[in-house]
């Protein structure tokens, strides 16, 4: 824009306007081209301003609605939301802006096409699939969304009311004039690990039991009515339930009985956890843990009877062993060819273990030939005594 003595000269681009005010107040709108005003007296001025994709400013539309309402309705969209109303602005067909309620925008349509959509929230409480595939509204702080995964339920609470249970998949509410909620509970089983506190038993020893509970919701509606700490609640079941059993019983009964034990907690805590909508599917002791000094009585105790058990076992083993020597002696008294036999084993186990020999013997004739002499006399002495007594 160039100003000479008597005119006014500009030049305007396609995607660009004109503003030009004599004495400050608005006249016309300047086409896109070349443009020479004459202004001797310098009473004119003019704003370009662009007009692709832009809008007017809100303090400037209020002024040309009252005095060029013809200006406002051929170059201007005006976009207006009411209480509880809001809108997706398109620009060629592109989601461009989105409108809370009670604001107004005026976006030029000299270039650009433009088209708005109002919806009002007060009569719809779900947000269509197509508007959030228009806009991205997960940081918008008037639509409340969720994505529910395929093993969770969801709970949607209005204003505090629980109005809806939600199915799998992606979930959006306008929270516009109400306070939205989405509360997620998972339909897998859940392990819960309880630590219960010191417990005398009947014979006055106390005790530290470890349990390990798995829970499943069957009811998220009934649970959201009973209770919003589920583990919580049901920790505190588990340790009056584990009280009521150990406190009954003896020391001796607790340990040989855990699993009457186990099922005696788990009808306990299943008859109350019912009514919040929740199943227990396992529910048993892991540990008992025992006071430093009865650990080491039953551990003594456990060390008597295993003495006890491996001395009566070596006594009949003994005694096994008597009793076949006894018979193998019966045997040899009828039998002396079995008593020479046992004769001759026991010299081959001595000789196996001398590394040298030496051979005296007596009578007729020396060395190994006399030897086997004997042998051949012993040999046959039994063979003798056998004639003589036939």
């Amino acid at each position: 824009m160039t100003r000479h003595i008597l005119r006014l000269t500009a030049r305007i681009a396609e995607n660009e306007r004109g503003l030009l005010r004599r004495d400050g107040k608005f006249e016309r709108l300047l086409e896109p081209g070349r443009h020479a005003l004459l202004d001797p007296m310098r009473r004119l001025s003019l704003d370009i301003v662009p007009v692709v994709g832009t809008e007017l400013p809100a303090e400037q539309l209020s002024v040309y609605e009252k005095s060029h309402p013809d200006f406002v309705t051929r170059h201007l969209h005006v976009v207006r939301t009411g209480p509880g109303e809001v809108a997706i602005v398109t620009l060629d067909g592109q989601p461009r802006h989105f409108l809370a309620p009670l604001q107004t925008r005026a976006f030029w349509t000299c270039v650009t096409r433009v088209e708005s959509e109002l919806i009002d929230t007060r009569t719809v409480l779900a947000v269509e699939p197509r508007h959030l595939d228009k806009l991205d509204l997960t940081r918008s702080p008037l639509v409340a969304l969720a994505l529910v995964e395929a093993h969770e339920v969801g709970l949607l609470f209005v204003d505090g009311v629980l109005v809806d249970e939600l199915a799998p998949g992606r979930h959006a509410f306008w929270q516009v004039g109400r306070t939205v909620r989405i509360t997620k509970v998972d339909l897998r089983p859940q392990p819960v690990e309880i630590t219960a506190q010191e417990i005398l038993t009947r014979d006055r020893i106390a005790l530290r039991v470890t349990l390990t509970a798995f829970h499943r919701v069957t009811d998220a509606r009934k649970l959201a009515a009973a209770t919003n700490d589920l583990a919580t609640t049901l920790y505190r079941l588990v340790q009056f339930a584990v009280r009521e059993a150990i406190a009954t019983r003896a020391l001796d009964d607790i340990l040989a009985a855990r699993a009457a034990i186990d099922a005696e907690i788990k009808d306990y805590v299943r008859e109350r956890i019912t009514a919040f909508g929740v199943e227990i599917t396992e529910l048993g002791i892991k540990d008992v843990i025992l006071p430093g000094e009865v650990r080491e009585l039953l551990n003594k105790v456990v060390e008597a009877e295993r003495v006890a058990k491996a001395n009566l076992i070596r006594r009949q083993e003994e005694t096994a062993a008597t009793r076949s020597l006894l018979n193998t002696a019966r045997l040899m008294e009828d039998n002396p060819l079995l008593v020479r036999l046992k004769e001759l084993e026991a010299l081959e186990k001595l000789v196996e273990k001398v590394g040298r020999i030496d051979l005296h013997t007596a009578g007729q004739g020396a060395g190994l030939e006399a030897l086997l002499q004997n042998l051949y006399r012993l040999g046959r002495a039994p063979a003798d005594e056998a004639e003589r007594r036939a």
